[in-house]
């Protein structure tokens, strides 16, 4: 039984950042940065995911080293694994991304092994989970979260992405808690107006959505209740990669111990306020640091 299971591709990036002629290459996917999260606040965490021959087994030592269970997880012999290349502009702001390889999609088959958790986090990155496999973890869990950015990426055949409407809705009415930036859940409900896009998601009965602002911070709406939550301002603002899915992974980790929900969400922006700070998934802060940027934001940001 665990706290936690996130579903989705890990994936291999080359990070440019401006001023670097050569990339950072580094574990990467929303599974690796939301799994890294809720372990460092102490969550048991299992992930499902598909990696080819060429994923490293240093990549595996780096998870199980952090007691991440893997047991869900599918390395092939005849494929390749997801991998991405991201290239960030001079301010950090914008970033072009590219897929460069696609391991093959998660199917209901691949979940051979017992699935049992209290809360199962849906992160596809490039279309790799569909409507069955998520209806099939909805059963075996009481708590399912979706960040559908995988969901909404159409890909050239240079491997180029542009966003498209949602194609199957039917994944959002069995969602709880719903993650995602502006675009997406422009992308999903085909609507640009942000309140009439949060009250389209809500309307297919989740409860709680989030939408992320980058150095803005965040938005969290509770059945149709909008509160605005700040970003920690980071030290340094090295790499944002993986920021949103530090925020969802933390943020779960604190929900799945009914902790107060704006609490939750400052732990999960004191969390992103880490990982940017440096380049890669591993520079999340301990457990006190996390508390103690997340205090500070909760006492003055939202108490007051």
């Amino acid at each position: 039984m665990f706290d936690l299971i996130v579903a989705g591709h890990l994936s291999i990036d080359s990070i440019f950042l401006p001023e670097r002629h050569t990339p950072f290459t580094f574990i990467g996917g929303s599974a690796t940065y939301v799994s890294l999260a809720a372990r460092r606040l102490d969550t048991l965490v299992s992930i499902i995911s598909k990696v080819g021959k060429d994923f490293s087994k240093a990549y595996l030592w780096l998870l199980q080293k952090e007691e991440i269970d893997l047991s869900g997880l599918v390395k092939t012999e005849n494929t390749s694994t997801t991998r991405f290349e991201l290239k960030y502009e001079s301010n950090l702001s914008k970033r072009t991304l590219s897929l460069k390889c696609r391991a093959p999609r998660i199917t209901v088959e691949d979940l051979q092994k017992p699935v049992l958790s209290n809360a199962v986090h849906i992160a596809p990155i490039a279309g790799e989970i569909g409507y069955e496999v998520a209806e099939y973890l909805k059963k075996r869990c009481e708590i399912m979260s979706l960040d559908p950015q995988g969901l909404v990426r159409n890909f050239d055949l240079n491997g180029k992405i542009s966003l498209k409407k949602l194609q199957d809705n039917r994944i959002l009415e069995i969602t709880n808690i719903y993650k995602s930036s502006i675009k997406e859940i422009q992308a999903v409900t085909g609507l640009s107006d942000l309140k009439e896009a949060i009250k389209a998601v809500h309307d297919f009965g989740v409860e709680t959505v989030i939408v992320t602002l980058g150095a803005k911070g965040a938005i969290l709406s509770i059945e149709g209740t909008t509160y605005n939550i700040p970003a920690y301002k980071p030290k340094k603002f090295v790499d944002p990669t993986g920021a949103g899915d530090v925020f969802i992974g933390s943020f779960l980790a604190e929900y799945l111990r009914d902790k107060e929900i704006l609490w939750c969400a400052c732990v999960g922006s004191s969390a992103a306020s880490f990982v940017v700070e440096a380049v890669g998934p591993l520079s999340l802060g301990d457990k006190i640091e996390i508390f103690r940027r997340a205090r500070r934001l909760y006492e003055k940001e939202i108490k007051e």
